[in-house]
């Protein structure tokens, strides 16, 4: 899809060129408008059962498809800070531990314009309450954690997607996934390729070192090593 003006916004022109998807030119007033990649930023949040959360979006684009938080990076905005945003506005649950696995390019469609985007993806844990309300609890949080994903044996995950305060208009449902493999990315109801894209990256710089984080010959720093290069 092509996004095109019919006139020239600068001097009304019906001249004006579109130059391979890249920008506008108008050759009448030489008026240059390029259009770039958007920021985006998508988030990961995991227990140690491998479940995942998702939000059943609530509008369009890909109205009841599945997307993790996230959305756009607001202007003069770290990408970290868009994550915690985000998170609040989406989930209404403030989030720790924000970590960077990478960034994958997606195509979102928008009311007959296509953006091209460039999604950055974190993990990250939701900050709150141990299960057992100790010394580290926060007024309006949920979990505890174990490793690098919650702690199935204290709070889970789908204990704590019922507690969340999601947004309405964003979110329709908050949907806690079990996703054991790669091999399971494909059949699920994803919305955008770049979640597809970050799962199948987080498994297969994650997964082998997860299976051998309970290992009682890895230590600490070398499994802190094999789960986040």
């Amino acid at each position: 899809m092509k996004n095109d003006f019919k006139l020239c916004p600068m001097c009304g022109s019906k001249n004006i060129q579109n130059k391979n998807d890249r920008k506008w030119f108008c050759p009448d007033c030489s008026f240059d408008l390029y259009c770039n990649v958007a920021a985006s930023v998508g988030v990961l949040i995991f227990d140690d059962d491998k479940n995942f959360l998702f939000e059943k979006r609530a509008k369009e684009p890909k109205k009841g498809l599945w997307t993790q938080p996230g959305g756009f990076i607001d202007a003069d905005e770290s990408a970290e800070k868009a994550v915690e945003r985000e998170c609040l506005e989406e989930l209404g649950a403030r989030v720790t531990d924000i970590r960077y696995l990478g960034s994958y390019p997606n195509t979102y469609e928008y009311k007959n314009i296509t953006y091209k985007t460039c999604d950055m993806f974190f993990t990250a844990k939701i900050a709150g309450e141990s299960a057992d309300g100790g010394e580290n609890a926060a007024a309006e949080g949920v979990a505890g954690w174990a490793g690098d994903g919650y702690n199935a044996g204290r709070s889970s995950l789908k204990s704590l997607a019922a507690k969340l305060n999601a947004q309405k208009s964003e979110v329709e449902e908050v949907v806690v996934q079990k996703i054991s493999s790669a091999a399971e990315i494909d059949s699920l109801p994803l919305a955008f390729v770049s979640t597809k894209n970050a799962l199948k990256d987080f498994f297969a710089r994650k997964g082998d070192a997860a299976d051998l984080k309970g290992s009682e010959d890895l230590d600490d720093k070398t499994s802190e090593e094999l789960l986040w290069i």
